[in-house]
């Protein structure tokens, strides 16, 4: 029997090996993105990530982004006035990341990727088993399967340059974060499978 593939964004599964330059059909994951399908694995409980205090301090806008989740978590619990206010507080911060922009090149960012996914979500997903908490189970899920997508992207950036943005579009998932290279947004987003119209096109390059 021959060898089988997940992509461990949308769930695809590819049977025989996989060519170079291989692409998710589904949701435009490269070839980085595929595991092998194992049989037999045994779990092993991850340790706890180790972080440094002196690193930990959130830029503005990181402090944007959770502010805008926090907006759309409000949103769908129709707590508007909530909403409002978190819509403000990303704003004020995206403001201020505007005049203090920190720079950061392709590995740089591949690095702190490939850190959430080796620590941080294996630990915060066995502490979410743990206590049973299938909410923050739900989040994690999704949230490490836009991460894995950005890690492609970046992956297939660098590689490409931005000949990979040529001729095409990028729309970005309203609801998870999920992105998508292609020309037009996929029917359904492979990760909280809401349809296209939640996707948003983003205008210039990434």
């Amino acid at each position: 029997m021959g060898k089988e593939y997940v992509c461990t964004v949308c769930g695809y599964v590819h049977k025989g090996e996989l060519p170079d330059g291989f692409i998710c059909p589904v949701c435009g994951a490269g070839k980085d993105a595929f595991k092998e399908i194992v049989k037999d694995s045994s779990a092993v409980k991850p340790d706890k990530p180790s972080v440094n205090l002196a690193d930990s301090e959130l830029s503005a806008m990181e402090m944007s982004i959770i502010c805008s989740n926090l907006a759309r978590g409000c949103e769908k619990q129709y707590l508007f006035d909530e909403k409002n206010k978190f819509e403000e507080l990303a704003d004020f911060f995206r403001n201020s990341a505007v005049n203090n922009k920190v720079s950061h090149n392709i590995r740089d960012l591949s690095a702190l990727l490939n850190k959430d996914l080796d620590e941080y979500y294996p630990y915060a997903n066995s502490i979410a088993d743990a206590n049973g908490d299938r909410g923050a189970k739900r989040s994690l899920v999704w949230s490490e399967k836009v991460t894995r997508m950005l890690q492609s992207l970046l992956i297939r950036y660098e590689k490409e340059g931005d000949k990979m943005l040529e001729n095409t579009g990028v729309f970005i998932c309203s609801v998870c974060g999920f992105i998508y290279v292609g020309n037009e947004a996929p029917e359904l987003c492979p990760v909280c499978k809401v349809p296209s119209w939640k996707f948003e096109k983003v205008q210039g390059r990434m």
